[in-house]
Order: C-alpha cells, then structure tokens, then sequence
C-alpha cells in the first residue's frame, strides 16, 4: 500500500509522541518504591518503546526514498 509523504510524516510524529509519554511511564514506574511489583508494566512499557523506535525509523527511510522520487 502507498502513503502519502504527509500520512507518513503524521504517523511518524504519532509514533513519536507516544514514545516520549512511555519513556515518562517508565521513568515513573522506575522511581516507584517497589520496582519489583512493577517489572511486568515496565518490561511490557520497554518492548512497545523498541517497536515503535523501529517502526519510527522505518518510517524515515520511507520518506527518505520519497524524497529521492
């Protein structure tokens, strides 16, 4: 399927936003007095940072090939 440069850009932007409020997440979660109670939300809060790092950058090199066009 084809996107446009500005879906891609606006999906881009999301993905990011969404990354910068987990690292929050996490930094709260890792301040909590009981790290241990919350391993599950913060190995869960990790893993969705890593995926949406990778789609972020795949994203880029999309609209970086766009822009080759």
């Amino acid at each position: 399927m084809n996107y446009s440069k500005e879906q891609l850009t606006e999906a881009r932007r999301q993905i990011d936003s969404t990354v910068h409020k987990l690292r929050q997440t996490v930094l709260t979660l890792e301040a909590k007095g009981d790290p241990v109670r919350y391993r599950s939300q913060l190995t869960l809060a990790r893993r969705r940072i890593e995926a949406f790092c990778l789609a972020s950058d795949l994203i880029g090199r999309e609209l970086e090939r766009l822009a080759g066009e």
